[in-house]
């Protein structure tokens, strides 16, 4: 692959590391109001949606061309980028990805934060440490 097709993947990268570091911020917090439990579920969004972007960028620079987020997520475990529990893990966030926007349900807003602080977040911290020793490694 080019020298874009690694510099995108590494730009993509970069956005990555920010918005987790704020996701994992965010889940340091005990209690949430309304509008802060909106703000976590946005962020891990945004977080998320990155991490299978800079994966599909990351996958085409190594010579594989997924499209769509599943398929991603499933080259992501076969290459080692993903564990199989985690695998797990992501192909479940992005099946709940429609239920975890209706924020204004308090029930649906509370077992989504407990998804994310329990299971999301920690596989999305997992990914990032992967892809930064991965960068690092190039």
């Amino acid at each position: 692959m080019t020298n874009s097709d690694e510099n995108r993947w590494r730009q993509r990268l970069q956005n990555f590391e920010k918005a987790t570091s704020r996701l994992v911020e965010a889940c340091k917090a005990e209690d949430y109001t309304d509008l802060e439990r909106a703000g976590l579920v946005k962020t891990f969004e945004f977080s998320f949606e990155l991490a299978w972007k800079t994966l599909k960028d990351l996958l085409f620079f190594e010579g594989y061309d997924e499209r769509s987020p599943r398929e991603v997520l499933r080259r992501a475990f076969q290459t080692g980028y993903l564990t199989e529990s985690e695998t797990e893990v992501a192909l479940d966030a992005l099946d709940k990805r429609n239920l975890l926007s209706h924020t204004y349900d308090e029930g649906v807003s509370k077992e989504a934060v407990s998804l994310i602080k329990e299971k999301y977040e920690p596989m999305l911290r997992s990914l990032l440490a992967r892809m930064v020793d991965k960068r690092d490694s190039v």
